[in-house]
């Protein structure tokens, strides 16, 4: 149960990302569905599994100005796989009612997962006696197989492309553990971003691009004459703009039929099982000849020894990031917010084997953030751990209520400069007015965490170090972490760590 229905439907969306199941959001009829909109569009472009049932007037009290009564008909657009109104509740439509739910969580678990709306009106009474329900068939109601086979000349195709050449894998969400195995039949690195569940402690796996490729030099160094992307792009703008750049062929896997082509580059498509499809091209493909991992190897050792070094020695938001990420236990969940926690976890985080990372980077809003980590708590019942900006964190404080009682265990660290530090680093700071752009951009609040944990009833600790967040974090939940930063010296502190790190990968490189 969930007072705000925005909270709950990014709760059913935390559900659907951390088990792959549907959860059933249920609402009444007018205003309330609206506040799902934002959630079932996020649903909608990160291929998770929603059924969002809203109730509703009967047809005779629409367009007449009954209360509670709004047009809910396709009211979220194409942002749904589909949409049904099966007309008011009646004994006689039973028999079609199993055939119905089947229909929706088929649809909402297919080909290319997403949320699904049934539109559910009902007359008065609307209470009254149970009666039973139709009958089951005593098995799955409805099955659809889909078939996962590449053709061989397809696969060969690929494999023909890609053999014997330098080459990349960029690995974001939607990517499995097979994509190492053809890593390494390959002989190629993989630039794991955060959610890619790939960032393992692995010789093939690459955490630290985006710091590697800010140095032009190493990013000529180590360009490939064919990449393969799977999955979801990462983040990092650099990482986006060198791709690009590149006049090479790229191949993109992906388990749904969701184009991700933001650079019109694509000039391979596979659409289908990811793991079956590494599988075969691991059994087949030929290696690249030595020397072209070994190079990725050096800079990325180079690379986050400077990082670790650099963070060990100063407490920044990036420390923050790193931090969690290096204090999180196999088993574990982390959630991270969009803006510059997902950023900062991808540029300046460590390794996470064993578990899992999530983050909203479908339609890439920080609206329902505390939600969707209290759904993946939720559902998962793991040790949660949420890095968050503190303005999102405001605009989903509706999330924190009732979180004390939840008995789930959930830590919430909040990165509090007292605005938006992103738009700092757009050419916007240096061209718009200070003080208007402190107004329109920085958005300061002075809200404080501590009082607004306290309002919850949920404990907050406020910390200055590493060592101080390390505890915290492998502690248990529900917690407000609060770490407060300077806004005004962030894009300073990003700057002079990627320096650091860009002349310590020039220098493994030998550039």
């Amino acid at each position: 149960m969930f007072h705000d229905e925005r909270s709950a439907a990014f709760a059913a969306l935390g559900v659907g990302l951390a088990t792959g199941t549907p959860a059933v959001l249920v609402c009444t009829s007018g205003t309330a569905a609206t506040h799902f909109h934002a959630a079932v569009v996020e649903a909608h472009l990160s291929d998770v599994p929603m059924v969002v049932c809203t109730a509703d007037r009967p047809p005779e009290l629409r367009d007449v100005g009954a209360p509670q009564t709004i047009d809910q008909t396709k009211l979220y657009g194409d942002a749904v796989r589909w949409f049904h109104d099966p007309g008011v509740a009646a004994d006689g439509a039973a028999h079609t009612w199993r055939s119905l739910a089947a229909r929706c969580v088929d649809i909402a678990t297919g080909q290319r997962p997403g949320p699904v709306h049934l539109n559910l009106p009902f007359r008065e009474p609307l209470v009254g006696v149970a009666g039973d329900l139709p009958p089951d068939r005593g098995s799955a109601w409805s099955r659809t197989v889909r078939a996962t086979v590449m053709a061989g000349q397809d696969r060969d195709d690929v494999v023909a492309l890609i053999s014997a050449r330098r080459g990349v894998i960029v690995a974001g969400r939607g990517a499995e553990p097979e994509v190492l195995d053809m890593a390494r039949s390959l002989g190629w690195p993989v630039l794991a971003d955060a959610v890619s569940g790939l960032r393992e402690c692995d010789s093939h796996v690459v955490v630290a691009f985006d710091a590697i490729l800010r140095s032009q030099k190493a990013a000529s160094r180590l360009a490939p004459e064919v990449v393969v992307r799977v999955g979801a792009p990462p983040a990092s703008k650099v990482t986006a703009q060198w791709l690009a750049s590149l006049d090479v062929p790229l191949v993109q896997i992906s388990p749904t039929t969701t184009v991700v082509d933001p650079d019109h580059r694509v000039s391979h498509r596979v659409v289908g099982d990811v793991a079956a499809f590494c599988r075969a091209v691991a059994e087949t493909c030929t290696p690249v000849a030595g020397g072209w991992l070994e190079a990725w190897n050096a800079a990325e050792t180079a690379a986050q020894t400077e990082i670790g070094v650099w963070c060990g020695a100063n407490w920044s938001e990036q420390t923050v990031a790193r931090t969690v990420t290096d204090a999180l236990p196999r088993g574990s969940r982390l959630v991270v917010s969009s803006s510059m926690p997902i950023r900062d976890v991808e540029w300046f985080g460590t390794v996470t084997p064993g578990v899992t990372v999530v983050s909203n980077r479908g339609a890439n809003g920080i609206d329902g953030v505390v939600s969707t980590a209290v759904g993946v708590a939720l559902a998962s019942g793991d040790k949660t751990v949420l890095l968050i900006g503190d303005v999102a964190l405001l605009h989903d404080a509706n999330g924190l209520l009732g979180l004390a009682s939840r008995e789930i265990d959930l830590t919430i660290v909040v990165t509090n400069n007292d605005g938006g530090s992103i738009f700092s680093f757009l050419p916007q700071a240096t061209q718009v007015e200070a003080g208007t752009f402190e107004k329109i951009y920085g958005t300061p609040h002075g809200v404080s965490f501590g009082h607004l944990a306290a309002a919850h009833s949920l404990r907050h600790l406020e910390v200055g170090d590493a060592a101080s967040l390390d505890d915290a974090v492998r502690a248990g939940g529900p917690v407000v972490v609060e770490a407060k930063f300077d806004r005004s010296t962030n894009v300073a502190s990003h700057e002079t760590c990627n320096k650091a790190v860009v002349g310590a990968v020039e220098s493994a490189l030998g550039l």
